[in-house]
């Protein structure tokens, strides 16, 4: 595509976008998505060893990485943004007089439709690597890799379906229950399980704060400095004092994981990054009055899930077409132990980057269903009709998010 045509796809989606759009909090969501692809890059490895495969973590051996985490561990802002738009988006169906199940439908559909394509592609992998002999330890590493990050969208789901009963709720209510399941945990040596309740509690507090932002506003500086600054103090104490992991992610080894399930360490993180995102909505708000800088915004979030879901795809398939090499590729095949393995990982990025940009190719269809293949019909093949093709369902982003 041209630079004249590129120039045309902004402009075009700029001229469409609703004048009352926010666009900054759907820079917030695409900040986010891709805060969690590149972490899982940076921090997930894949070892290849005498024919077999094990995952790894950079933090578990070089543990003063940790402030890795700290920049890409954003599913906070995720379920913020989340909480905000779907307590808006059932105001407003509720005005229009669309009953809640319709309203659900619709908030559901884009977020499980391109789940179906990672679960039959992988059922496929996973018959034919069983099939030629592969390690069944390899094959169960591979494909947790794939469907471990899919239990989020699990929670995000069960937390959109209970917006009407909880749009209303304090977040310090969801906090408090965090607070008193990891002192029965830690505190009172209470069994592991109780541990799970802080699956929906623990992110069921940016979500509340997202939904009271949609409901009653927030004063974005004052909210975001009280956030930003008491949850990162109230978050350094607890790793200092209190015994909690410096890691915002599981490390493979360690006893306690911040993250799985969530811990109130990573509950008041979170609340540091939701403050930080608040203080940034008006510098992101200047920014994005660029057509370029908003079209850029408005592409990650037309394919938002297909960049979640496959990142881990491409990630491993480059890893396995490396394996033509005949011997282990530094920062792809070998143990993250040292500074070679973090520069030869950072060169590796755009080549993910670029194998991702091929999944996306093959599956984003899954993402938009009818619309978009109406997009296609009308675009035709010659360059200008790209750009067409590709303005019309991001135009459309505006009223389906």
């Amino acid at each position: 595509m041209s630079g004249t045509s590129l120039r045309h796809l902004a402009a075009r989606i700029d001229a469409a976008t609703p004048p009352d759009r926010d666009r900054a909090i759907d820079a917030l969501r695409a900040f986010a998505i891709l805060g969690v692809v590149l972490g899982h890059w940076l921090v997930t490895a894949l070892v290849f060893d005498s024919g077999k495969v094990a995952d790894a973590s950079p933090l578990q051996h070089m543990p003063q990485l940790a402030p890795i985490s700290w920049a890409f561990q954003t599913l906070a802002v995720f379920f913020l943004v989340g909480g905000q738009v779907a307590a808006r988006s059932y105001a407003t169906a509720r005005a229009r007089g669309r009953s809640y199940p319709q309203w659900l439908a619709a908030r559901l559909g884009r977020l499980f439709r391109p789940v179906a394509a990672v679960l039959v592609v992988w059922s496929v992998v996973t018959v034919v690597l069983l099939a030629s002999g592969v390690d069944y330890a390899t094959v169960h590493t591979l494909v947790k890799l794939v469907l471990s990050p899919l239990w989020f969208l699990l929670v995000f789901a069960a937390l959109t379906a209970a917006t009407p009963l909880v749009h209303r709720l304090h977040p310090l209510w969801p906090l408090a229950v965090v607070l008193y399941v990891d002192l029965w945990r830690f505190g009172f040596h209470g069994p592991a399980w109780v541990g799970w309740i802080n699956l929906p509690a623990g992110w069921l507090v940016p979500y509340c704060l997202g939904a009271a932002w949609a409901r009653e506003g927030l004063r974005s500086r004052t909210t975001g400095w009280v956030l930003l600054v008491g949850g990162a103090v109230t978050t350094a104490l607890l790793v200092l004092f209190a015994g909690y992991p410096a890691s915002m992610v599981g490390v493979p080894g360690d006893h306690i994981s911040n993250l799985n399930p969530p811990t109130l360490a990573a509950v008041t993180f979170g609340l540091a990054q939701c403050g930080a995102a608040l203080l940034l909505l008006g510098p992101l708000r200047r920014v994005l009055r660029r057509p370029a800088a908003w079209a850029a915004v408005a592409l990650v979030n037309l394919s938002a899930m297909t960049i979640f879901l496959w990142h881990q795809t491409a990630a491993m398939t480059v890893a396995a077409l490396g394996l033509l090499a005949g011997h282990p590729l530094l920062g792809l095949h070998t143990v993250p132990d040292g500074a070679g393995w973090i520069l030869a990982r950072l060169a590796w990025l755009p080549v993910f980057a670029l194998m991702l940009a091929v999944c996306w190719a093959a599956f984003r269809h899954h993402e938009h269903g009818r619309g978009e293949r109406r997009s296609r019909r009308v675009a035709g093949s010659t360059p200008a009709s790209l750009t067409v093709g590709v303005a019309a369902p991001a135009v459309e982003l505006a009223e389906r998010l």
